[in-house]
């Protein structure tokens, strides 16, 4: 695996980022989701990328990993709980623009986007609002932010609302017990590589401050409401996955987002829950590579 590059972007972050694959293959660019940075995407599905040709891109967030931490008060548990963002909270616009402004660093005119659940939100509006930047569209249990569908089950709002960890150790821990909750028995979790990425991502935003800009993201997608009207607006070629036992993004946030979506493709796993499970990298890496040929060979027949 490649080592953390960075960027400072005109409009302020600076963004962590690294780069697989040949120099020469088709960009594909992982967003990652709420509170996780670019090592949530797992090294057997970065590799099947890059043993398929493409070059992957994968990036910290802002308020994630090792970039920026952004300079602003977090909303309050109230505002969470009752999606009230702070009058000065950052939106899912604006990461979409750190998106493009890390592709415009790196000379990349256009790339295949695949995003998994805050980071889909974050690809459907690179893809709404820059439609000549993308390829195509993979949005990974993800929303519309519509507040019909899409939610958390109430026994996740529960666990979500627990105080930050202290400790490494009292991260690792609270990581595999919500990912018991949100997880999958049919589609088990590795407990001890999940242990070793949960400590890697502690290490690599800083301890206790790893947790800091998680509050500040629930605002960015608060602060962006419900998106279907602008979905409605994409163009790029769209495969939208979700599972049916999803208890962090209800699966219908899936289908809102297919249905919002022109000509969209939805794939519904049963058994899948709100986690890249080892029993599910294959799947997603073969769904999305043929999503991405089928779309190119379109272009060029």
């Amino acid at each position: 695996m490649s080592e953390d590059r960075f960027v400072d972007l005109p409009a302020g972050p600076r963004i962590c980022y690294r780069l697989d694959g040949p120099s020469d293959g088709t960009p594909l660019v992982l967003i990652a989701g709420l509170g996780l940075d670019l090592t949530s995407w797992p090294h057997r599905l970065v590799d099947g990328f890059t043993e398929r040709g493409f070059r992957v891109l994968r990036l910290d967030n802002r308020d994630a990993g090792r970039s920026s931490r952004i300079d602003a008060p977090p909303p309050g548990r109230l505002r969470q709980l009752f999606a009230r963002p702070r009058p000065d909270a950052y939106d899912l616009g604006d990461m979409a623009a750190d998106t493009i402004g890390l592709l415009d660093h790196l000379a990349v005119e256009r790339a295949e986007l695949v995003g998994m659940s805050m980071g889909g939100m974050i690809a459907q509006t690179v893809a709404a609002r820059h439609p000549d930047r993308v390829g195509s569209l993979t949005s990974i249990f993800s929303t519309t932010g519509a507040r019909k569908v899409g939610q958390p089950a109430r026994s996740t709002l529960v666990r979500m609302a627990k105080g930050p960890a202290r400790t490494l150790e009292e991260s690792v821990e609270r990581h595999l017990w919500m990912l018991r909750h949100i997880g999958s028995a049919s589609f088990p979790p590795d407990d001890d590589l999940e242990r070793a990425w949960a400590a890697g991502l502690w290490e690599r935003g800083g301890g206790a401050r790893s947790k800091e800009g998680r509050p500040r993201q629930i605002g960015a997608i608060h602060a962006s409401g419900d998106r279907t009207a602008e979905l409605r607006r994409i163009t790029a070629p769209t495969l939208v996955v979700h599972g049916d036992t999803d208890r962090m993004v209800h699966v219908s946030g899936g289908r809102a987002t297919a249905a919002a979506i022109p000509g969209a493709r939805y794939v519904e796993i049963d058994g899948m829950g709100h986690h890249l499970a080892p029993g599910l990298i294959d799947r997603l890496v073969e769904l999305t590579t043929d999503h991405v040929r089928k779309n190119a060979e379109e272009k060029t027949g």
